[in-house]
Parts: C-alpha cells; structure tokens; sequence
C-alpha cells in the first residue's frame, strides 16, 4: 500500500484537533475531509479509518512510541508510524516520520498485550471502574466496543419498508441486508456515504444503531396516545415513535438544547413525521404543566455513553471520573421530575446507552425505593451487551404508573 503526503498530512491534522485541542472526531473529520474536493472515496476512506484508529488506540500506541499528551507534531507522526507498521505498511521515508525500528514496535505491542488496560488502551480510572462493576464481562465488552461499528440504517416506515429501502439502496449500488430481530433495521455491508443518496434526501431512512432502535418499541406506543420524549435531543427515537405511531396521536419533544430542537424539525420535515410538536426546557413550567397527561413517557437519559465507544471511540479519553457521579446524580433527578409526566395506568422507559449497572438496573432499583418511584412498578428491562449483540450497548426498564 502506497502512502500519499497529502491523505497522511491530513489525518495527523485531524488528530492534533482530536488530542491537542479536544474536539470531537467525528466533528473534526466532516472538516478535514472537505480539505480537497478531488479525494475520492478511497482517499476519504483512508482518512477517517486511519483517524478513527490512532484515536481508539491512543494508549497503547503512545507507549509503543514512547510519546506523550501534548502531542508535538513529530510525536503525532511517531503516533502515525506505530499505526502502519502494526498493519504492515511500509513507513515512508519522510523527514516528517522519525524511523522506529519495525521489530521494536512489534515487541513492544506483544510484551503490552498482556496487559488490559494497555491491551485495550483505556484509562486506568475507567478499567478499575468497569472491571469492578462487570466482573468478568468486563474483558469481553472492552473487546467488542474496541470493535469498529457497523453502519445500520432504521426504514422510515411512513414512507417505505425495510425491503424496499434494500432495493432503492442497491439501485444506487448501496448493498445492505436486513437483521434478524431488529424489523426496522438495514445494515450496510460495505462502509459508504449514505447521507448524498437520493433515498436519504427523500427521507427514506435514518441512521441509526440497531440496539438504539429497540428502545422505541420498548415504549409499546399506540397511534392515538400522547407521548412525550424528554430529553428528545435530534430526535432519533422520536422520529421512530412517530413512524411506529403512524403519525396519528401527539408527540411532545423536549430538550433544553433548542439547536437540537431544531434540527429535529428539519429531521421531521424530510422524514414526513407530522405528529410532533418541539417544546424547550428553558423553565421547570414547561414539564410540570405536563403532569399526569401523558400515556407514554420516554426518558432517554444523558449518560456516560460508555456503550457507544465503537462509534465514539474518543469518548475514552474525554469522560473524566467525576463525571460519571455528576451523571448519576441528574438520572435520579430526571427520572424523580419526568415520572411525574406519566399519568395513572401509563407507562415509562427510562434508556441509557451505558454499559454501566450504576447508571441503569441500579439507577432504576433506587428510583422505584423513593417516594415518587412507589406509584410504579418495573414491567421488564432489557441489557443489550456490545459483546453479545455486536452493536451499542445499552439499557432499558419500562416501568408503568399505578393506576
């Protein structure tokens, strides 16, 4: 495989954003990628693979190259050799690139393979803290979240079928299969831009992980009910709600990010979702006026994400220890406020994309022992493991109000 300056010079830019100046990847990567309009596919390919996996690896290639943060540029491209030659590309003879020695470096990545945290390059803080919440699970769903994601789409059910989408995709030389267990579900087969096809644009389909599309129908909504989704954000899961509505009934979004409100409407509006009414959290009035009045309620809570490192693989380095009591403390906040939404005999889900008991089965078993969480009951809940499924973890609990 021939390296090319340019493709290379791109992605030690993108990761000095990422590891310098802590921007997010993917944010960082629709950028860099518009740096030259004649990269192909391929190129742009390369790009984002070769960033996405210095970025997942941080650790342990920064301890085979023996460079630390703040990341000088020599050391990025240190970063950048330890990459190719664990992959078996010849390193260019760049004044750029200081030659490391191959034998060194595959040394090295044996003697550190032995070791977890190095193994699956994860802070110290994070590994003691998931090994003592999963035990033993703990290894295996660092295996599978080190794991790049696959692309799944959800078919717009109110414009198509997931059928359907496979042909209107694949006349566009998009191939895809269906899943077992996910009825919405498409999943590419071949990494591609989907966002520039014309079934995109004609809201056909929208991207989004196969476990996150079970936690709509875990909600079990009818067409005529009211609904409200309380932390709605984009609206991913409030735009599968409508489809499963038949955009019959209400759906109540709210957030207290207005941009993220905004680009719900402009989801709806390519989607055909006309059930959906966007309300801003800027006071604690606009829920408590929803009190008792609505038939569903989904709390699809800000967690640590630690179930969507696949797809975030900068999330490892980002998340910090005192967030995740921070975290914690606004769950039991928003499930003691939002629960309150739900009027008698309705129900509630409360999701996470969290790997993590304390946010989830624990959160849930504390909530129902409050004075608020004694009007329900837990119907079920449902763990969706990475190392099982292949896709993003995540936790679910539907609990119903006593009537």
């Amino acid at each position: 495989m021939k390296l090319h300056r340019n493709l290379v010079f791109a992605a030690v830019d993108a990761l000095n954003l990422i590891f310098n100046e802590e921007k997010q990847a993917d944010k960082v990567l629709r950028e860099v990628l518009k740096f030259d309009k004649r990269w192909g596919a391929r190129d742009r390919g390369f790009i984002a693979e070769t960033v996405y996996d210095i970025v997942r690896w941080k650790r342990l290639y920064s301890e085979i190259a023996e460079v630390k943060a703040p990341y000088s540029r020599p050391n990025l491209f240190r970063l950048f050799a330890v990459w190719a030659t664990l992959r078996g590309i010849e390193v260019p003879d760049w004044k750029q690139i200081e030659p490391i020695p191959s034998r060194r470096i595959k040394g090295r990545f044996d003697e550190l393979s032995k070791i977890r945290k190095y193994r699956e390059s994860i802070p110290d803080w994070m590994d003691t803290m998931g090994e003592k919440a999963l035990g033993k699970q703990w290894d295996k769903e660092l295996a599978a979240l080190n794991t790049q994601a696959p692309v799944v789409l959800r078919a717009n059910t109110l414009k198509t079928t997931p059928k359907d989408l496979r042909n209107a995709l694949a006349d566009q030389d998009i191939d895809t299969k269906l899943v077992d267990a996910y009825p919405d579900a498409v999943e590419l087969l071949e990494r591609k831009n989907v966002f520039t096809s014309e079934v995109f644009k004609k809201g056909f389909f929208e991207v989004q992980d196969a476990s996150s599309q079970r936690v709509a129908r875990f909600l079990d909504v009818k067409p005529t009910m009211r609904v409200v989704d309380a932390c709605a954000g984009a609206g991913g899961k409030t735009l599968h709600l409508a489809a499963l509505m038949e955009n019959k009934g209400q759906i109540i979004a709210m957030d207290i990010y207005e941009g993220k409100l905004k680009e719900l409407k402009r989801r709806a509006k390519r989607a055909g979702a006309h059930n959906i009414e966007t309300r801003v959290i800027d006071t604690t009035k606009v829920f408590k006026k929803l009190y008792g009045k609505a038939d569903r309620v989904l709390i699809d809570a800000p967690c640590t994400g630690l179930g969507t490192i696949k797809r975030s693989p900068d999330l490892k380095w980002k998340l910090q220890p005192d967030f995740v009591q921070k975290v914690i403390d606004r769950q039991a906040e928003l499930l003691q406020s939002y629960s309150k939404i739900v009027k008698p005999g309705g129900k509630m889900v409360y999701a996470t994309c969290s790997i993590l008991p304390q946010e989830n089965q624990e959160q849930i078993k504390s909530f129902l022992a409050t004075e608020e969480g004694a009007h329900f009951s837990l119907e079920k809940d449902e763990k969706i493991s990475p190392a099982k499924t292949g896709y993003d973890g995540f936790y679910m609990a539907l609990l119903s109000r006593k009537a």
